[in-house]
């Protein structure tokens, strides 16, 4: 039985570069036409066309390698099914030239720790992004969804319907918003009222 390498290879965004990968791959034994790659997709992300292409490709005997294991997932319950997928159809795996050998104890733990360190890898990104995005938002460089109208343009907008002199419509185009928006900045002026009217 003839036995077959097929490469994968992946990277998160558009901007990011696979030439490595490939280069990595093609070094490793794998024909040019026989590498599958996925781009501005994440390892999480478990819909991945050249994925399921590579996977499609091998059949029993033949070894499906990849550059590192965070290439193919980035999460412990994928890693691991991906591997115990190949392994029922009697498909190898490579990592960076190192097979997987799930009946030897050491490969397992050691595949068991590669897929826990890409998933640590992912939960410290997102966790760093968040306190990013705190830190600029304490800052004041993240403000989030603005108003459409300033505190004096509400105010105006509010005397205005007070008065009867405008419609809902006509206010809408006088401030040039939807409707939607003058029932908003009406409804938190009532609110505001009420409280102020509440108050001891």
């Amino acid at each position: 039985m003839t036995t077959m390498l097929t490469g994968y290879a992946r990277c998160s965004t558009d901007e990011q570069d696979l030439t490595a990968q490939r280069l990595a791959l093609l070094g490793l034994g794998v024909p040019a036409d026989r590498i599958y790659m996925d781009k501005g997709l994440t390892g999480t992300n478990r819909q991945r066309p050249g994925l399921d292409q590579a996977l499609a490709a091998v059949r029993a005997g033949d070894t499906l390698v990849v550059p590192k294991l965070d290439r193919l997932a980035r999460s412990v319950p994928d890693a691991r099914a991906i591997g115990d997928s190949l392994v029922a159809r009697g498909v190898r795996l490579s990592l960076g030239g190192a097979i997987y050998d799930p009946a030897d104890p050491m490969g397992k733990m050691f595949f068991n720790i590669l897929a826990t360190f890409a998933e640590f890898e992912v939960d410290l990104l997102r966790l760093r992004t968040r306190e990013g995005m705190a830190i600029a938002r304490a800052n004041g460089k993240l403000k989030g969804k603005q108003p459409k109208l300033n505190p004096r343009q509400q105010t105006h907008l509010v005397n205005l319907h007070q008065a009867g002199t405008h419609t809902i419509p006509e206010l809408a185009d006088l401030f040039s918003v939807s409707r939607p928006t003058v029932y908003r900045v009406l409804e938190r002026a009532r609110t505001q009222a009420a409280a102020a009217s509440a108050a001891p």
